[in-house]
This record gives structure tokens, C-alpha cells and sequence, in this order.
């Protein structure tokens, strides 16, 4: 999809969208627009009972003196809460099947060149599709817009912020949403990992792990995820090296099950299919670590997905079964459907140890408890650090990926204690997702700014889908955020 900025004036073909406040107050184009109708724009909008409501809109075709092909109106009522991305991202899904380029007009609105940046990028999201493998999809079933224009008071600055930050941004976050939508006979752990490995022609280093190294390692925790599948584990390190030489970089570990069946605690058969996407906390990890890249950002960044298939079979790790992790502590595994937290176990003892990183965050689809708490409108935060999750509720406030903090600490942590190992990984039916991060928190480094975000509910969304920027099951959510919490905290 093409992305331009442009001086606010009206557009010389395709739609044009003008926003109108309460009373059919407009400003900038907006208002040539309606001047030059010679009065078919108040006709039009009588007809159709619209005064500038916030959520309404009209259409007029071949407006009278413009030389674009269709008109709409959109209601933003007084515009004291104007969301340019949001606004974009209904603009796009409304007109997205019907046409193919558009001009959007922002001017006079006061908006800065940052949100008309913004306002492409919720364009692009909203008209997002993963039709891949669709052969015999109707052609009114297909959307048709191929062009998108800005039409602002400061292009050359819009311009600037969307390709120096957002455009980048959001190509990870496409990034993000395709590794989650394909399929697990396309997106197992070894193709996964090659297709990390294409990045880097972005000037990412790739560095790729199979499971004779991790085994020498003593990854015993994530290795035994796998070992019912016929499909090798794989652990990738994804390295940007773009501030100073030297600094010790921020963390980012993502948990990458490309299918989980549960293993031998099988989960129920009923929509088992959406489990391709527990590997959507990999997905962001790796969608934030392509945007970084893109973007060229001045910091130092490692980016760690651990990718394995969770597979029933006569080798399958066993409830009951006793492991030794990376970090030589036991693990009783009382449950092979807690198993997130057992690839990520590794990967954070590995970043600790390995890496040594300023700061760490691991995202995971870990919890159904964390639908339970939150729905799907939130991700969990987990933090062992005030700092840092202030930090990240900070990153979610200028994202919109939204998240909470909810708490941890050693009342909970006693849950996980087992008679037979120095831990088992389920805490049992309370606090399922402050008993997972606990667990999680066991292999992180002493003195290391650590969170746990919980998009199990945020990822992947097989319904619910209020907001028109997420369109299909796979949201990428967390690519944003990620880049946001690095650019404010780590890039000078």
C-alpha cells in the first residue's frame, strides 16, 4: 500500500474524507470543499440528517466543483477528543472494499505531524487482511485500496515521522500479525526460524539454535517441551547493535509454541486450531526487532524466541516427570499444558546470564487465567520493578496497546513449591497468571529490571475485534509497544 503526505488541498481524483465538527464547522480543505458546491454539501448533508455528530457520515458522488470522484463527510462532533489513528482506521475499514485511493484531509484540525503519521498507520492496520490462502475469494470480497494520502498542514514533517518511526513500526507489526495468521504446517520451529533468519537483510544478526547446542547447554526446560515432536526446537537470538559500542542492551524473549496441543494433558479438541497462535509473544518480539531495525534506532537490542512444537507422542515429557533447567533448577512438571513457561525459563536464564541486559521483558500467550482477569481488551503486566512497569504503562498510553499491571510476590510465589523438585510449574486453579510469572521470575538474573506481559488475550482474537485496527485473528499486538518503550528509554 503506498503512503503519501501531502499539502491540504482538495484532491485532484479518488475519495476524499473531510472530518466536520458540530453545526457542519469545517477547516482547511474541508471548507473549499464545501464552498465550492455551490450549496450541494448543506443539501446533502440535510438530507441525510447529519450536523457534524461524532460516528455519523455522508456521501456525495461527483461533488459539485471538486474534482474527486466521491466525498465523505465524518462527524467528530466538538473534536476535543479527535484520535487521528483511530479516525483513519474507520476511515479505511468503512471505504477500503469499495475504493482505491483515498485522501484524507487533516488540515486546519490541529493535529501534529506525528498523529497524520499516525493516522496512516491506522489505515494500514484497518486494512489489513490475511487472504493467503484464499483461492476462490469473490472480487467484491477483496478490498481494493492500493493508496493512501495524508492531506495535512506540515506533509514534510508527517512525512519524516511516519518514515523515520511509524511506517517501520508498522511493517513489524504486519510482520507480526502474518507469523501468527500462517498456519502451523507453514510456521513450525525450523521454518520459523529460517524466516527470522531472511531479517537479516534489515542488518539484524541472526543467530540460530538447534537442540544438540541447547542440550549441551543444559536446556533441559524448553527441550522437553518438544520432545514429542517429530519437529526440532529451535531457539533464535535476533541481535540489533545500533547505539553506542559497548552499552549493555535491553532484553526482549518471546515464548514461540507454534502449536501446542497441550502434549499428554491434551487440551479439549473444540477450537484447538486457534493454538497456531501461541506463538504470538515470539511474533511480537520479532515483529518489534524488525521494526528496530528498520528504523535504524540507536540502541542496543537482543531479541530471544524460543520455538517448539508441544506434541502427545510416546516420547512426550510426562505429568509427573522431574527436568533440570538451564539454571540447574528442578522442575516437576504436574501439568504438560503449562509449558510457556517452561520454554521461557530457559531463554530468561539465558538472557541473563548470556546477555546481561540493562533490562529484560519476556511476552507470552501464557494464561487463559488472564482472559479470565482482563478479557481481551488488556495485557497482564508482571514486573519486578516499579520503574519498569511504569515505564511500559507508559509505552501502552502512546500505543494504545493497552495492558495492567497486576501484582507478584512471595505469598504467591510459596504456591509453587513442590515436596519433590525445588518447584512444580502449575500453582493450582487461583491466581493462574501471578503463579505463572512467579515461576517465570525463578530464572531471572539478581538485579535485573524484569516484566512479564501476558497477551494471551491481546495476540490472538478469534472474536471480540472492537477496535477496526485489528482485523483478523493474529493482532501483533505488543510490536508497538515494544519499539515505543525502547525508543523512549534507550534511544538518546
Amino acid at each position: 500500500m503506498k503512503v503519501t503526505f501531502v499539502a491540504d488541498k482538495p484532491a485532484s481524483s479518488g475519495c476524499a474524507v473531510i472530518p466536520v465538527k458540530k453545526s457542519l464547522k469545517t477547516a482547511g480543505a474541508a471548507s473549499d470543499y464545501v464552498g465550492e458546491s455551490n450549496g450541494q454539501f448543506k443539501k446533502a448533508a440535510k438530507a441525510a440528517n447529519f450536523n457534524g455528530e461524532k460516528g455519523k457520515s455522508f456521501s456525495i458522488f461527483a461533488p459539485a466543483g471538486s474534482e474527486a470522484s466521491r466525498l465523505v463527510a465524518v462527524g467528530i462532533g466538538d473534536g476535543k477528543e479527535f484520535d487521528s489513528e483511530l479516525f483513519g482506521a474507520k476511515i479505511a475499514k468503512s471505504l477500503m472494499m469499495g475504493e482505491s485511493a483515498i485522501t484524507l484531509h487533516l488540515g486546519g484540525m490541529d493535529v501534529s505531524p506525528d498523529a497524520a503519521a499516525r493516522a496512516a498507520v491506522g489505515m494500514r492496520l484497518a486494512a489489513y487482511r490475511f487472504d493467503k490462502y484464499r483461492t476462490k475469494l469473490p472480487a467484491n470480497k477483496k478490498p481494493v485500496l492500493k493508496t493512501i494520502k495524508i492531506a495535512c498542514d506540515e506533509p514534510a514533517k508527517a512525512r519524516a515521522s511516519y518514515n523515520k518511526y511509524h511506517g517501520p513500526v508498522c511493517d513489524g507489526t504486519v510482520l507480526a500479525r502474518d507469523l501468527v495468521n500462517e498456519p502451523p504446517n507453514v510456521i513450525y520451529p525450523k521454518a520459523y526460524a529460517a524466516r527470522i533468519k531472511e531479517l537479516e537483510t534489515l542488518g539484524l544478526k541472526v543467530q540460530i539454535l538447534g537442540e544438540k547446542r541447547m542440550k549441551s547447554l543444559g536446556m533441559n526446560s524448553l527441550l522437553c517441551v518438544g520432545q514429542g515432536s517429530v519437529r526440532e526446537s529451535q531457539m533464535v537470538i535476533i541481535t540489533w547493535n545500533g547505539g553506542k559500542k559497548g552499552d549493555k542492551p535491553a532484553c526482549i524473549v518471546g515464548k514461540g509454541v507454534t502449536f501446542d496441543t497441550g502434549g499428554i494433558s491434551l487440551k479439549p479438541g473444540a477450537n484447538m486450531w486457534d493454538m497456531k497462535g501461541d506463538m504470538g509473544g515470539s511474533a511480537a518480539v520479532v515483529g518489534a526487532m524488525a521494526g528496530l531495525a528498520a528504523r535504524k534506532a540507536k540502541a542496543n537490542v537482543v531479541g530471544i524466541v524460543g520455538l517448539v512444537e508441544n506434541m502427545p507422542d510416546g516420547n512426550a515429557v510426562l505429568p509427573g516427570d522431574i527436568i533440570t533447567s538451564m539454571s540447574g533448577q528442578t522442575i516437576e512438571v504436574q501439568n504438560t499444558d503449562a509449558e510457556g513457561r517452561l520454554v521461557l525459563a530457559d531463554c530468561l536464564h539465558y538472557a541473563s546470564t548470556k546477555i546481561k541486559p540493562k533490562a529484560m521483558i519476556n511476552l507470552a500467550t501464557l494464561t487463559g487465567a488472564i482472559l479470565v482477569a482482563l478479557g481481551t481488551e488488556r495485557a497482564g503486566v508482571f514486573s519486578n520493578n516499579d520503574k519498569l512497569a511504569g515505564q511500559i504503562a507508559n509505552a501502552s498510553e502512546t500505543t494504545k496497546e493497552k495492558t495492567w499491571r497486576l501484582p507478584i510476590g512471595p505469598e504467591y510465589d510459596r504456591l509453587l513449591d513442590s515436596p519433590n523438585a525445588d518447584m512444580k510449574n502449575i500453582g493450582g486453579r487461583l491466581a493462574g497468571s501471578i503463579t505463572a510469572a512467579q515461576f517465570l521470575q525463578r530464572f531471572v538474573g539478581k538485579g535485573i529490571p524484569w516484566a512479564h506481559i501476558d497477551v494471551a488475550g491481546t495476540a490472538m482474537k478469534p472474536s471480540n475485534r472492537h477496535d477496526p485496527r485489528e482485523t483478523t485473528f493474529g493482532t501483533g499486538f505488543g510490536a508497538r509497544l515494544l519499539n515505543r518503550w525502547i525508543a523512549d528509554n534507550f534511544e538518546g
